[in-house]
């Protein structure tokens, strides 16, 4: 057990059952008052934000989190199966750890996994992703006066919104947190 002074912005916390991780952390002392740590922290789970006033000699379990790179191999239902890159072990990774983002994964691609206690709890994409375009309907002569979009489908089978020079068989780098065409891949 920990201090509540020893709790930093990030760290993982085990808070009324569940793991929290500290997104805001402040010292207060107020006028002539104790002081007291204002922690924002949010549900790694759920994704819940939750707000606490800890007092300056609470308790408080600090998780220790690895966090590792992992090679993405394949799908197999609601989970991804991955590899450590040094160990060469597999690991099954339930899908909604990786949000909406799973949709942009390619077979080989690399992922970051945190795990606590050889369990995962945090899972994280490439922020951006190259894949090429396997369909996407011929730009209009004329189409091309404002910033016009069009929609297209990557490799991974997700249909995006891309400019209208945008052909089939051209590499385009997407965000995985949005979704958003970012610039053709040369």
């Amino acid at each position: 057990m920990a201090k509540a002074s020893d709790i930093k912005n990030g760290n993982i916390l085990r808070f009324n059952g569940e793991l929290v991780q500290v997104e805001e952390f402040l010292h207060r002392t107020p006028g002539n008052l104790r002081a007291f740590y204002q922690a924002r922290m949010r549900n790694v789970k759920t994704g819940k934000l939750v707000e606490y006033r800890f007092r300056v000699d609470e308790e408080v379990e600090i998780c220790r989190v690895e966090t590792s790179d992992y090679q993405y191999l394949y799908e197999d239902g609601d989970a991804l199966v991955v590899m450590d890159n040094n160990t060469y072990e597999q690991f099954n990774i339930p899908k909604l750890l990786f949000g909406k983002s799973v949709r942009f994964l390619k077979e080989g691609m690399n992922v970051i996994i945190a795990f606590e206690s050889d369990e995962p709890i945090m899972a994280q994409t490439p922020s951006h992703v190259e894949l090429e375009i396997t369909y996407s309907e011929p730009a209009v002569k004329g189409d091309t006066s404002t910033n016009a979009l069009k929609y297209a489908t990557v490799e991974t089978g997700v249909e995006i919104k891309v400019p209208m020079f945008i052909n089939q068989g051209d590499k385009v780098k997407i965000d995985t947190r949005t979704g958003d065409y970012i610039e053709r891949v040369k």
